[in-house]
């Protein structure tokens, strides 16, 4: 894979790529549903609305339990109810994905430069990354509010090119859905999709990107046979 010869770092995505954080998403959007008194969600329709952020989320289950026109009229109560209730949820159900670790470790041994993007806010990034022992391996987290724009924007993969002081073409995005894959195109970086993260419902096969992953480790098992 000739994309692989030059990355001297790589960015890696957390919902659906480093971790499953459905279990904790939908436990809060339940829990935000009911004080709503609107019928409940299943796991696997949360799971289908995760990408682009946690308002979205929010709008996508309330579209489907009370319908476009109520859901707009309730977006800012459900919103900051579901931020409440997920900053008490969040790291209580989430796992981390075989291979993640495993992977973290050979990238670093590779002496790679290690960065976490995601679309997800700051004050539940960083206490989740720790929580769950990842964020010893990342050198750089940009979050969702740490930027005007996120992801599928690129400015998130230009910004951490600009800090590693690296080309685009350097630096790997390692992620699960369309927007990582937009955004990475839309920046001039690879990309690799993981085969089992949420990609809002769709098919990864689907996803211009530049091949298709099982594990963190197989991704990194890419970088090192390039550099062999």
């Amino acid at each position: 894979m000739s994309f692989a010869r030059g990355i001297a770092a790589v960015m890696v995505d957390l919902d659906g790529t480093l971790l499953d954080t459905a279990p904790d998403l939908a436990a809060a959007a339940g829990r935000m549903l009911a004080a709503l008194r609107l019928p409940p969600r299943t796991q696997a329709e949360i799971r289908s609305f995760i990408g682009k952020g946690i308002a979205r989320l929010v709008q996508r289950c309330l579209q489907a339990s009370a319908g476009a026109q109520r859901a707009a009229a309730l977006q800012d109560e459900a919103l900051a109810s579901f931020e409440q209730f997920y900053f008490e949820e969040s790291g209580r159900h989430s796992s981390v994905y075989p291979g993640v670790f495993e992977g973290l470790e050979r990238l670093r041994g590779m002496r790679l430069r290690l960065a976490c993007v995601t679309n997800k806010a700051a004050r539940f990034t960083l206490p989740l990354l720790d929580q769950k022992g990842l964020a010893p391996y990342f050198e750089l987290v940009v979050s969702g509010d740490t930027l005007a724009r996120k992801k599928p924007d690129p400015m998130q993969l230009t910004h951490i090119c600009d800090e590693f002081a690296l080309a685009p073409a350097e630096v790997l995005l390692i992620g699960d859905s369309v927007n990582d894959a937009l955004a990475a195109r839309a920046a001039g970086c690879p990309v690799l999709c993981v085969s089992y993260g949420y990609n809002e419902g769709g098919d990864v096969h689907d996803l211009d990107c530049d091949a298709i992953v099982k594990s963190l480790l197989e991704a990194a098992n890419i970088l090192q046979s390039a550099k062999s």
